[in-house]
């Protein structure tokens, strides 16, 4: 970059904001709501102000058009199906009857109605609402809530820019409704879904927008030439509507490939591109079609994913090399800051030397201001702000945190072996089978028990210094008791400790990992009011002693049953943290795995004869594109038997996925050499069980039946219809029967009964099974 600009004014607008609040306000408000303590009003109230806030401060930060839309009660796909009048037909008495209810409906379920599907979005941790749709659907535009949060933004004398789910990655991102075939494809209704877009558009358009931004990030994902062909033809026909509002279309999370083209050459006014991690491909792919002449672009060149300062000079480099292919340039993060927490400087307990390597909303905000004015004005205008980030850059690039020669020496003395049971998988079975002594469709849970409010205030009386660590440690022991002696009565097989002592399935073993950081402050959304903290993986990991065996060995003390030890395994301590991005991911993989490992042999050494390493994430994790399949599953399997390999034929590993589509990494689900996976298959209703038998998968499986993230209790009858579909996929002497996921999040009443009525369905089964 030069000191001087020819450019025309950058400007600095982002995608999306964090919508929770700085103290969560919104779940807060959202769940009172659930209980009958908040009103609609009230929780409306607490929502406008929320937007209100969150554009203030962006506006206030140099953020020259702020983005609205954005903001949900619970997932913008379901907004989109709001918007579009795509309600399932078990839900519509219910919308009809109350909008918010309704709703809420939709997302959670009822007693005696099903939620949507709930599956990631994307590569990311955030869970969206899958569409249902079928031929018979039959769009309605419905623009209330868009037009609403846009004339609030300008009301305040904002630039607003609404932002939308666009109408390809929408039906992309759909599923067949119960009942329709499933080799519909949604894709086919695009017709219908144009006109109503068009009318949303218009609606904006009238209510004073200028631009309008249409999401299609399923566009960096692999495409058919049809699917090019259908989105080409959807920005023709939206491009020509009358009365429209400005176009610009926006991807991220990977690059576009063949989609770039075909956006390039479409009648919209804009593009919105990422250019970071893998999308980086980007800008060659922009030089290769010639630019965008004519065109606006927003250059994504902040990591909207990731916590780590963004090196300015290296950003400004790719900004400079931009503005010969567009007409106009402008800043943004890569993605909506959804995915961040809110505000690095509320992380007080951080060292202050570390906390200038990082970067959450609100700091990747300013960093996005001060690119758009460095590209406007010249570097000079930023000059302090990039000696800065120069030294923050270089203090992190020197500290001993990031390297421990220890751990990168163990870390070049794994071999092949290492990675490998002593036994292939049949004898380990008969010798698990005689260890163990199970019934026929043993049952079990995922890990967690219900979090109760006393937990919770527990765990802060003692960060407060109010509980001494020995009544802390007592009430632990006391809630362990509980849930052995409740599991013993209901006649649950293999039992857990419940994990009381535990916050967060990956935060609680990276505050014991050497090499991780944990923050106080910063929450992220995974779906609905479910907010995570994930910790930060900032330099190399080692254990220095046992993160769980005294818990899982005094739980085990309690009972004659098997006790599972419980784990995260290594690709899921990864996803869900923030993970350190100055080496490869499979190098980290292989010290986190290594540090695990330790964990497995000492639970094993202290009597355990069933260990969980949970790889939820294993799916998630998947890159977009199909050509980055084979090396990333490689090292993320190689990694979970680096964990497991170092246990005793008769020493049963479980494994636990959860939420995602599984039909494409069936081969790696059975490269992991687990004993037993568990599943969900609720709400898709056993589609997994399915997809394992068609792979021929040879080990043992739990498809869930109980959906967990529903407040819904399931009847045993309704367990039991679940089962006899896994049945038809899985022979009974390989079937387990559990919930779809950890209780952490349910209360116990719900708890008791379900767990009873899966039980019970259990049982129902066994005596059908023919005797031998």
């Amino acid at each position: 970059m030069t000191t001087k600009s020819a450019a025309p004014a950058a400007r600095a607008t982002v995608y999306g904001y964090p919508r929770q609040g700085r103290d969560r306000e919104l779940k807060k408000a959202v769940e009172g709501y659930w209980k009958g303590r908040v009103t609609a009003d009230a929780l409306h109230a607490v929502a406008a102000g929320l937007r209100r806030a969150n554009w203030l401060e962006l506006s206030g930060a140099g953020i020259a058009e702020v983005p609205t839309g954005d903001f949900s009660f619970y997932d913008h796909v379901l907004d989109t199906s709001v918007m579009v009048g795509a309600v399932p037909g078990r839900h519509r008495d219910a919308v009809a009857a109350d909008a918010t209810d309704g709703y809420f409906a939709m997302a959670r379920g009822t007693q005696d109605v099903a939620p949507l599907e709930m599956t990631k979005w994307f590569d990311t941790n955030y869970h969206y609402l899958v569409p249902e749709l079928g031929p018979d659907t039959v769009f309605v535009a419905d623009s209330t809530k868009q037009v609403t949060e846009l004339r609030e933004a300008l009301a305040l004398g904002l630039a607003a820019r609404p932002v939308l789910v666009g109408p390809i990655t929408y039906l992309l991102l759909a599923k067949p409704a119960p009942g329709v075939a499933e080799d519909f494809q949604p894709l086919t209704l695009l017709d219908r879904l144009l006109p109503v877009y068009a009318e949303v558009l218009a609606d904006l358009r009238a209510a004073g927008a200028e631009w309008v931004q249409l999401d299609e990030p399923a566009l960096v994902q692999d495409r058919t030439p049809a699917d090019l062909n259908t989105a080409a033809r959807a920005y023709r026909d939206l491009g020509a509507v009358e009365d429209r509002p400005k176009i610009l279309v926006a991807s991220y999370f990977d690059r576009l490939g063949d989609a770039l083209p075909v956006l390039a050459k479409a009648p919209v006014e804009g593009l919105a591109l990422d250019f970071t991690g893998p999308a980086a491909a980007n800008l060659a792919g922009l030089a290769a079609v010639g630019g965008l002449p004519g065109k606006r672009l927003v250059a994504g060149v902040v990591d909207g994913r990731n916590i780590w300062a963004d090196d300015l000079q290296k950003s400004l480099t790719t900004l400079g090399t931009l503005l010969g292919l567009a007409d106009r340039v402008d800043v943004s993060a890569s993605c909506s800051l959804l995915h961040v927490p809110l505000d690095a400087t509320a992380e007080k307990d951080i060292d202050p030397q570390i906390l200038r390597w990082l970067a959450f909303a609100r700091q990747k905000t300013a960093e996005t201001v001060t690119l758009a004015a460095g590209l406007s004005r010249g570097t000079d205008a930023i000059a302090g702000e990039l000696a800065a980030n120069r030294a923050a850059l270089s203090s992190r690039a020197e500290s001993p945190l990031t390297r421990d020669p220890a751990v990168r020496a163990r870390v070049a003395a794994v071999t092949d072996t290492d990675g490998r049971r002593s036994r292939p998988y049949p004898e380990r079975a008969a010798a698990q089978r005689a260890h163990l002594g199970l019934p026929p469709l043993p049952t079990t849970t995922i890990g967690s028990f219900p979090q109760t409010t006393e937990l919770r205030t527990a765990r802060a009386d003692l960060r407060a210094g109010s509980l001494d660590a020995a009544g802390y440690e007592e009430r632990i022991r006391a809630e362990i008791r509980e849930v052995i002696a409740f599991q013993e009565k209901t006649g649950v097989d293999v039992l857990v400790h419940g994990e009381p002592e535990r916050n967060d399935m990956v935060q609680y073993f990276a505050e014991q990992l050497d090499g991780y950081l944990a923050t106080r402050h910063g929450w992220v959304q995974s779906y609905g009011t479910r907010y995570v903290r994930p910790p930060i993986l900032a330099g190399d990991i080692s254990r220095p002693k046992p993160m769980t065996v005294r818990w899982t060995a005094y739980a085990q003390s309690l009972t004659a049953k098997p006790v599972k030890g419980m784990l995260t395994g290594p690709v899921t301590m990864l996803a869900w943290s923030f993970v350190r991005d100055d080496q490869p991911l499979a190098d980290t993989a292989r010290q986190v795995a290594l540090a695990l490992r330790d964990e497995v042999n000492d639970l094993e050494a202290a009597g355990t004869s069933v260990i969980q390493v949970d790889e939820p994430a294993l799916r998630e994790t998947l890159p977009l594109r199909a050509a980055d399949h084979p090396a990333y599953l490689a090292w993320a399997t190689e990694a979970f038997r680096l964990t497991t390999a170092g246990v005793r034929p008769d020493t049963q590993i479980h494994t636990h996925m959860c939420y995602a589509e599984f039909g494409d990494i069936v081969q790696a689900i059975d490269d992991l050499d687990a004993d037993v996976i568990s599943l969900e298959a609720a709400r898709s209703h056993m589609r997994v069980a399915r997809e394992l038998a068609a792979h021929g998968y040879p080990r043992e499986a739990g498809p869930g039946v109980w959906d967990i993230h529903s407040p819904r209790v399931p009847s045993a009858e309704e367990a039991t219809a679940l089962l006899r579909k896994g049945l038809e996929a899985i022979p009974a002497d390989r079937l387990w029967v559990n919930p779809d996921c950890g209780l952490k999040t349910r209360g116990w009443p719900e708890t008791r009964t379900s767990l009873e009525n899966l039980v019970t369905a259990a049982r129902t089964l066994r005596g059908e099974l023919p005797t031998t």
